[in-house]
């Protein structure tokens, strides 16, 4: 199976891996990942905490087609939400 790579500006080959899911029960809402992303692929969704019957903010993937394979949203997550794959050809 082949995957899309690149290479870095110092000529190495690079496999970027795009975002392919944040999980709402790791996600506490806190917004790094957000704040890290600039290309608008996250935003808030609010849910349902069945719990306390009240509602709390986690991220969603809202343009996914954006991303470009940083990572960096799933870097800056203390909760480690979010799941990576490289795009097959």
């Amino acid at each position: 199976m082949a995957f899309l790579t690149g290479q870095t500006k110092g000529g190495k080959d690079w496999t970027p891996t795009f975002i392919e899911a944040i999980d709402p029960e790791k996600c506490i809402g806190c917004g790094r990942c957000y704040k890290a992303c600039s290309r608008n692929v996250l935003g808030p969704l609010d849910l349902e905490d069945e719990e306390s019957e009240s509602l709390r903010m986690v991220m969603t993937v809202v343009d996914d087609a954006g991303c470009i394979g940083c990572v960096a949203c799933g870097v800056t997550c203390a909760k480690k939400a979010f799941s990576f794959k490289p795009k097959t050809w």
